[in-house]
């Protein structure tokens, strides 16, 4: 079986020739065709001259140098794009995430499931990184849908197809298997080994967090009204503009009715009212909200690929040509000579069809 591993890499060069170590054993004791995918991105250390090093003994590993710090979804773009194998495994360079893993994705994967995410269960970080990173996770699976343990997990195995349409920009790589639940993929977790770090330090700052809460809000939009923006902006625009609408209804109508009946106290012209304004910029900001989801509609309907809004599993009959299979009855098994580890499946009522959860052994 040939597998890729694309391991996005900024300032670690310490750790760099232990990890090819780990997986070159794996590979060896698993009898994996295995490809190696550093991507250095826009490290200031020596991490691109012992990638260099690597790639110069070691024929299966390749190097790819960004010019400048890009990020970590463009790392892994970058890498998926050189990515050769029918599975493809992310894992950080920190040492943090443990080779000797990989054949329980393996085992995952043949579980019919095409991305299967790490869920670090007992983990080796500090508590202002647990505690956000557990309500971040609660948020996403209440937004989206998909409920996983632990979506910041970088050690995750997916089979290469998902990559032909889910695309990844600005902080989105941790939302990938949101991204591929979205299109039909079955997208499932087990629990995984999350070892300290041996060498330096974490590369992420509280600043991560908020770019994670706002990068969902981005998902959420994309998942749920990517194909009709309408929906949401002109939902947002109705309310905004039936408020404004009403409350100048309901004031135009007191206004007349004071000039009509001295009895009515009414000391103020219906200009001189704050709650006037308001509700005049109401109706304004909603006729606002619903010409935007127009003009999104109309960007969608006339740019949109068709391929992009749906996912087809296969095809049979016609003169179409085929898809490759991917259905369990005609999917081969992903093997190696490794003994399976048995796994249970989280079945909580909660727990979307889209997503399979394993259990810690007892």
């Amino acid at each position: 079986m040939q597998l890729s591993t694309v391991i996005p890499v900024y300032n670690e060069e310490e750790s760099l020739r232990a990890l090819h170590q780990e997986l070159d054993a794996v590979a060896s004791a698993e009898g994996y065709e295995l490809d190696i995918i550093f991507v250095d991105d826009g490290s200031s250390d020596q991490s691109w001259q012992v990638i260099e090093s690597l790639a110069a003994d070691d024929p299966r590993v390749q190097g790819i140098q960004l010019r400048r710090n890009f990020g970590k979804a463009a790392a892994l773009n970058a890498g998926f794009e050189a990515a050769r194998g029918e599975l493809v495994m992310t894992l950080d360079a920190d040492l943090q995430d443990d080779p000797k893993e990989i054949p329980r994705f393996i085992d995952k994967m043949n579980e019919n499931l095409d991305c299967v995410s790490g869920w670090k269960q007992v983990r080796h970080d500090p508590w202002h990184k647990v505690g956000p990173s557990r309500v971040f996770n609660w948020m996403v699976g209440r937004l989206t849908g998909v409920k996983l343990h632990d979506h910041n997990c970088g050690f995750k195995c997916y089979r290469r197809e998902i990559f032909d349409e889910v695309r990844l920009y600005g902080e989105l790589h941790r939302f990938v298997p949101v991204l591929a639940a979205a299109r039909g993929y079955r997208v499932g977790e087990i629990v995984v080994d999350h070892r300290a770090r041996q060498f330096g330090h974490s590369k992420y700052g509280v600043y991560r967090i908020v770019k994670g809460f706002l990068d969902l809000l981005t998902v959420f939009f994309l998942t749920g009204y990517g194909q009709r923006p309408q929906h949401l902006l002109g939902t947002i625009g109705l309310l905004f503009f039936g408020t404004g609408a009403f409350l100048l209804t309901a004031m135009t109508a007191w206004w007349g009715i004071s000039r009509l009946d001295s009895n009515v106290e009414n000391n103020l012209h219906l200009t001189e009212r704050a709650l006037f304004f308001y509700s005049l910029g109401s109706a304004l900001l909603g006729v606002q909200f619903m010409s935007i989801g127009f003009l999104a509609e109309m960007l969608t309907a006339y740019q949109s690929d068709p391929s992009r809004i749906f996912s087809v599993r296969k095809r049979i009959g016609g003169d179409a040509p085929p898809t490759p299979p991917t259905d369990q009855d005609t999917r081969p098994a992903l093997q190696h000579p490794a003994v399976t580890e048995s796994t249970t499946a989280d079945e909580g009522d909660d727990a979307p069809p889209s997503t399979v959860n394993e259990s810690p052994a007892a």
